[in-house]
């Protein structure tokens, strides 16, 4: 780990945080209110916020941590891409999916989850791959 993992991490960190709150605050906001059963009201959420960062300061260390591993010698953008969409698949497919099974939410509910923390992590794919454009892993023996 060196200096351009932790200032991958923090950036990550913030757009992924940024980005939550639109996917979330803004254009899900609606479809939450529609569900005060399943969800806590804001007031009494606001008082878990810490953890909300908790778990932001984490995804993103370990989002930024896989690609540093990974990262090869290819165009960053496609790369970067890939990288999103295959944790979009290893974590917002299947955990929404889930959720959809354990709880009463509507399906498009669901579908507009999906797709925009999917667009999410695409964005965040690209952008860690960004700052890690021109770095290439080198060869670990097996």
């Amino acid at each position: 780990m060196n200096k351009k993992f932790f200032i991958a991490w923090a950036v990550v960190f913030v757009v992924w945080m940024a980005g939550s709150f639109v996917v979330h605050g803004l254009l899900l906001h609606a479809d939450y209110a529609k569900l005060p059963q399943l969800f806590r009201p804001e007031a009494q959420a606001q008082q878990y916020f810490a953890l909300m960062i908790l778990a932001h300061v984490i995804m993103a260390g370990a989002f930024t941590w896989i690609y540093a591993r990974g990262v090869e010698a290819r165009p960053w953008l496609g790369q970067g891409l890939r990288y999103g969409a295959a944790i979009a698949l290893l974590t917002v497919v299947p955990w929404y999916t889930i959720y959809y099974a354990v709880q009463p939410m509507p399906g498009v509910h669901v579908v507009k989850q999906i797709v925009f923390d999917g667009i999410l992590v695409l964005i965040l794919g690209a952008v860690v791959a960004f700052l890690y454009r021109g770095e290439m892993r080198t060869a670990v023996s097996a």
